[in-house]
């Protein structure tokens, strides 16, 4: 594959196909993990696939049987805000279906291939990103992506034509129409979509705003 080293293949782990297949990965950092099941079923009723549960949040790791037990056979649960082996080590046991983390560590990207688990981590210069893609990362997170615009993945593309690229942070409706055309694998979406679902929000306003994402980003 172009743009990898060329001293044997690389080992990489795909995402979840209901990922591929959905383009979007919603972004769920709540106050309390117990706020989850609420939101997470007005998302999932709309029609979302893939959502990153934060370890931001306290007691995401325990809430996670829960949410797998519910959720699970129709969503893919990835757990993201990874930061230290350790975390990623539990996230790996606690059945996330993928991993997320903001930094660019190729020691982060084997110990996930290494447990078959996928995982996207974060940069922001070619440098980063082409470091986690060439590891073995299975796609690449552009963070934070409003800094940079939908015409940097062009750029991108240039010297690494096969990088698999998922941009996150502040990616609103338009932006992730605009993302996808420029061929982004997903996108992943916070604030623009969840607004204040986890503030006790309409649930009819965020079962709109889904649906809405949903339907640009279905392929």
């Amino acid at each position: 594959m172009t743009g990898e080293p060329l001293s044997g293949v690389v080992r990489r782990v795909a995402l979840p196909q209901r990922t591929v297949d959905s383009r979007l990965i919603v972004v769920a950092r709540a106050q309390r993990a117990e706020d989850y099941d609420a939101v997470l079923e007005v998302l999932i009723d709309a029609g979302i696939r893939s959502l990153e549960l934060t370890l931001t949040t306290p007691g995401t790791f325990d809430r996670m049987p829960q949410l797998l037990a519910q959720f699970g056979e129709v969503a893919d649960l990835g757990i993201g805000t990874v930061t230290n082996a350790a975390d990623l080590a539990r996230a790996v046991d606690a059945g996330a279906s993928y991993l997320v983390t903001p930094i660019t560590s190729s020691a982060f990207v084997e110990q996930a291939t290494d447990a078959g688990v996928p995982i996207v981590p974060g940069g922001l210069t070619p440098t980063e990103l082409f470091a986690s893609w060439s590891a073995g990362a299975s796609a690449v997170k552009v963070f934070p992506a409003g800094q940079v615009g939908p015409g940097y993945l062009k750029d991108l593309r240039g010297p690494f034509p096969d990088i698999e690229v998922v941009p996150s942070g502040g990616v609103d409706l338009d932006g992730a129409a605009a993302w996808l055309a420029a061929g982004a694998a997903a996108v992943s979406v916070g604030g623009p979509l969840l607004g204040d679902a986890f503030a006790g929000g309409d649930a009819v306003a965020l079962r709109d705003r889904a649906q809405a994402f949903v339907e640009v980003c279905a392929r």
